[in-house]
């Protein structure tokens, strides 16, 4: 077997400390300086890459947000100078077809916008507040960001729950079952109502603590620096995930750990490690709680599907078919007809594949406000 240089790295590790985490191998996998698959450039979004995005697959995303940025900053009171941070920006695609957007239909908003942006390059770039003391974001955004935070992994065997720990068995990486050294987890779990304890042998389940940290870190950017005056505002995530009744359940018994390459969904995480990417789903129940705890009220958490329906994908998925699409039915026999039609199917598939129960319109949309 061909050992990469991340995988010697880990290998390394574990010959000193034993057995490490599997947050601890997510982290490495994912950020480890000049290895990780975030930080090498080896992530690759798009059709031709390991995953990708909402903004991949039409605008009509990006033009959505817009709204929803419209409606928050009319809520806001409508604010000479509107801060907003997107963590997590990747290419930046989202800030750069939003702004196209709303410099075309709404001056008014783009005069005031001051759109900020992080990307994650190292699994702590999330985690830090803005260092920059004049700017103020009254929203903050991500997409897609939680679920690359390394999670921790348990396995209930009897009446004990592991944790799985990664470690080397016949020249590989392997998994293995080690007993916790704290309750962390345990009541992590236990904090939810999780029953684990009535679940049969070999139920798993994620854990992302990071997330806790993440959410608190997020609301304290919000708050700004003078906690008798914390400022007005909203924190909006989108990932796939689900509330703590439904993630931590019988029905998945197996956990949602999953990992990517090339579009192929693996179940194969300690294979090419720096290659592919490693994801679980997001407790938003989580989110939630340390929102509250920070003073924050839910506006919503609904599917993405229904959050684009509401700022408007059909409505201008509409206009654009009788703007862009007339030659369909004035002249669909002909050649430019024909065009046509298979550009607005192929344009409607892209749409679908936002909004399908099934797949990303499945992802869950969470806005807190203050």
């Amino acid at each position: 077997m061909q050992v990469s240089s991340l995988q010697q790295l880990i290998a390394e590790r574990i010959l000193r400390e034993g057995p490490i985490s599997f947050a601890d191998y997510m982290r490495m996998a994912l950020y480890e300086p000049g290895y990780g698959y975030y930080v090498t450039g080896e992530a690759k979004m798009g059709w031709e890459g390991d995953y990708f995005t909402s903004t991949d697959v039409a605008d009509l995303f990006a033009h959505c947000m817009g709204r929803q940025v419209k409606k928050m900053w009319e809520q806001l009171g409508q604010p000479a100078r509107l801060g907003v941070l997107e963590q997590g920006a990747g290419r930046g695609d989202l800030a750069q077809q939003l702004q196209q957007w709303a410099t075309t239909y709404e001056p008014a908003l783009m005069a005031a916008l001051d759109y900020r942006q992080t990307d994650i390059k190292t699994g702590q770039d999330a985690l830090v507040t803005v260092d920059d003391d004049t700017f103020t974001p009254a929203i903050i955004l991500s997409n897609e960001l939680v679920d690359a935070f390394p999670v921790y992994v348990v396995e209930k065997q009897g009446d004990t729950l592991y944790e799985v720990a990664v470690t080397i068995a016949n020249g590989r990486l392997a998994e293995t079952l080690v007993e916790m050294d704290s309750n962390t987890l345990i009541d992590y779990l236990e904090s939810f109502k999780v029953p684990w304890h009535t679940f049969p042998d070999g139920w798993r389940a994620e854990i992302n603590l990071d997330a806790l940290v993440w959410m608190e870190r997020t609301c304290q950017i919000l708050a700004g620096p003078n906690l008798q005056r914390k400022r007005h505002g909203f924190i909006l995530a989108i990932d796939y995930g689900d509330v703590a009744g439904k993630l931590y359940s019988i029905e998945r018994r197996h956990g949602t750990l999953s990992s990517y390459y090339k579009h192929q969904l693996t179940d194969r995480p300690l294979v090419r490690p720096g290659e592919q990417d490693i994801t679980a789903h997001v407790n938003f129940t989580a989110l939630i709680q340390v929102g509250r705890q920070q003073g924050l009220r839910l506006h919503s958490l609904t599917t993405q599907g229904q959050w684009l329906r509401d700022n408007g994908i059909d409505d201008e998925l509409d206009q654009i078919r009788q703007r862009d699409f007339g030659a369909i039915d004035t002249d669909r026999a002909s050649n430019q007809g024909q065009t046509a039609l298979l550009q607005w199917y192929n344009l409607r598939q892209r749409v679908s594949a936002l909004t399908d129960p099934m797949g990303m319109g499945n992802f869950k949309v969470l806005i807190m406000k203050r």
